[in-house]
């Protein structure tokens, strides 16, 4: 009998993601007839593709233990840089690298504060987030920048396999693929990623095992970094325009979807496989919304209580695994 239940509740910990997002698929499809068309589905992916690329550098965040709050302000600043590059002229490829590398820089930055300087994650992120805010707003001098170089949409607007399978792939989906490939080649197939989780279980106990816990906390916020700057280029190249809200309260979105994907907030626990799936849940919820003309406030306390049942899930099931354990 107590075989049974373990298997019952392993069952129901695992795919319940699953479950809530088929029901939510269903819920939203009853209440409006255009949900549940290819279109639609076609436009749910595209606009949580920001959301996932960001979500996929969140997640090697928090399995470490850790937080950033810096990436929708990264996501607002590479787009800065792009949009005003591409006004001087740059070469688009130029762009997007110097865009990128700008996010690798500020991970860089937010590593050196938490290892050298000892600030907790939540602090020094939570002030890069205020202060690159006001990089962001500098950069497009409080107004925005608008591109007219029409061959840059390509990366936020384009399709690919256009011939073939009739538009129904966009580039940022494709991006967002790749970035969920790449964190999971990261995180299941290499040293790094066997780090990243011994670090969020246990960092003391890494770090004596000779593990240069430091680096790999470098590693981890660079990574973040690089993902929420190739948003950033995503972004600007989507809406052909660098704004001072472009990303401003994407970090919330983001830690959503990574804890309902069940990656622990305390770290060490969690799979980027079911992350995707917490994005998509986060899309649909969003775009559901939408259609049922739910008011953009009420839209945020539905994400801010999601959130908070996020968490407490989180609590909830580790607090049964520890029961079951000592049982």
């Amino acid at each position: 009998m107590k075989v049974s239940k373990v298997l019952f509740f392993n069952f129901i910990s695992k795919y319940a993601l699953v479950f809530v997002l088929l029901a939510l698929v269903a819920f939203f499809a009853f209440n409006s007839p255009h949900f549940l068309t290819a279109m639609n589905g076609i436009n749910v992916a595209r606009q949580v593709s920001i959301i996932g690329i960001c979500a996929v550098g969140m997640t090697f965040v928090i399995l470490t233990g850790g937080i950033d709050l810096s990436t929708g302000s990264i996501v607002g600043v590479s787009a800065g840089i792009a949009a005003n590059l591409l006004l001087l002229d740059f070469h688009p490829v130029f762009v997007v690298l110097i865009a990128v590398m700008s996010g690798v820089v500020f991970g860089f930055i937010n590593g050196f504060f938490i290892n050298q300087i000892g600030l907790p994650p939540l602090i020094t992120t939570l002030g890069s987030m205020t202060a690159l805010r006001g990089v962001t707003m500098l950069l497009v001098d409080g107004r925005g920048v608008t591109i007219h170089r029409r061959y840059f949409s390509v990366i936020g607007q384009g399709y690919v396999l256009e011939d073939w399978l009739g538009s129904t792939i966009p580039v940022p989906v494709v991006i967002m693929v790749f970035a969920f490939v790449l964190g999971y080649i990261i995180l299941e197939k290499t040293k790094l990623g066997r780090y990243i989780y011994a670090i969020g279980d246990n960092e003391e106990a890494t770090r004596l095992s000779g593990v240069n816990v430091k680096k790999v906390r470098y590693t981890v916020y660079a990574l973040s970094g690089f993902l929420s700057a190739l948003a950033g280029v995503v972004a600007v190249s989507r809406l052909m325009s660098a704004q001072p809200t472009t990303g401003d309260g994407y970090e919330l979105q983001i830690i959503t979807a990574v804890v309902l994907g069940g990656v622990s907030i305390k770290g060490g626990e969690g799979k980027i496989a079911f992350v995707i799936i917490g994005v998509f849940i986060m899309g649909v919820l969003a775009n559901g919304m939408i259609m049922m003309n739910i008011t953009a406030f009420w839209q945020l306390v539905v994400r801010g209580c999601v959130l908070m049942l996020a968490v407490s899930y989180d609590r909830l099931m580790d607090m049964r695994r520890q029961r079951m354990q000592s049982a």
